[in-house]
């Protein structure tokens, strides 16, 4: 992108402040549910939201750096606008026969959370060596990846079972070089986040923590060698007194979401426009 994509991209004061406000309230939530206090990465989730927010947050005195999107054509157009040092998380549901594409095209995409298949990973991983072979400053920067594991056995639900795992995390460690393994990803049952909300263990998370102990024992790892993303708006207080390494929050921050088909890539500012 270039600096004109930005001077042509005016950001509303009133909403950047309101994304600010709700930006701030999610982090002290974070830092109140971490019992050790440890560092807990928050990717702002603003798949369907406009790239003027998120230019908002970035600008910020957060500097706000991790932002994730759940649709591939809409992260490729933000991308294109947006500063190359915002690090883009995938976090939506993958095809196989998009992933090299998915990971050819971006450069500053940081991390693919929803892997849940051998086939996906060799074709991210055919597709960040093209980028290297293109881009040979990106050699040496490998594309992270989560492996999304189904905790909830909901059939409706992407992710591998828990007891596959292992196989998977094997495979993308030993086959795959121009990716990183980056830990483990859930996407809880609903009624499991309503339950944490009133202060209830959630079930998925307890699994995929000892998805996480099964995997690293087996490939002789640390617990630290892998993270634990999980945890969404609803839930993610719990997730952190979990354990969780990562939160992906959405509508605390952003608000409401459009419909797809009503959602701006970009959007157009007026001036006293809220």
């Amino acid at each position: 992108m270039t600096d004109n994509n930005v001077e042509e991209m005016p950001v509303n004061p009133q909403r950047a402040s309101q994304l600010v406000d709700n930006f701030g309230n999610v982090v002290a939530k974070i830092l109140s549910a971490s019992k050790s206090g440890k560092q807990v990465r928050l990717v702002a989730v603003s798949k369907l939201k406009p790239a003027n927010d998120i230019l908002a947050l970035h600008q910020s005195a957060h500097a706000h750096l991790h932002f994730g999107e759940n649709y591939q054509q809409e992260l490729l157009s933000k991308s294109q606008l947006l500063p190359r040092e915002i690090q883009w998380h995938f976090i939506g549901a993958l095809q196989t026969n998009k992933c090299k594409p998915l990971a050819q095209q971006i450069p500053n995409l940081w991390c693919v959370e929803s892997v849940d298949t051998s086939k996906k990973a060799d074709q991210l991983q055919k597709g960040r060596g093209l980028l290297c072979e293109q881009s040979p400053e990106y050699a040496h920067v490998p594309l992270r990846v989560f492996v999304q594991v189904n905790t909830s056995g909901e059939a409706e639900k992407s992710g591998v079972e828990p007891s596959q795992a292992t196989e998977l995390c094997k495979h993308i460690r030993e086959q795959c070089p121009h990716l990183k393994l980056q830990g483990l990803m859930t996407i809880g049952a609903i009624a499991r986040s309503k339950g944490a909300m009133e202060g209830k263990e959630n079930e998925d998370f307890v699994v995929l923590k000892e998805a996480r102990d099964t995997v690293t024992k087996s490939l002789s790892l640390e617990e630290n060698d892998l993270e634990l993303s999980m945890g969404m708006s609803d839930d993610f207080e719990s997730a952190v007194r979990c354990g969780s390494d990562q939160v992906r929050v959405g509508t605390g921050i952003f608000g409401e979401r459009p419909s797809r088909q009503d959602a701006q890539v970009k959007e157009a500012v007026e001036e006293g426009k809220n």
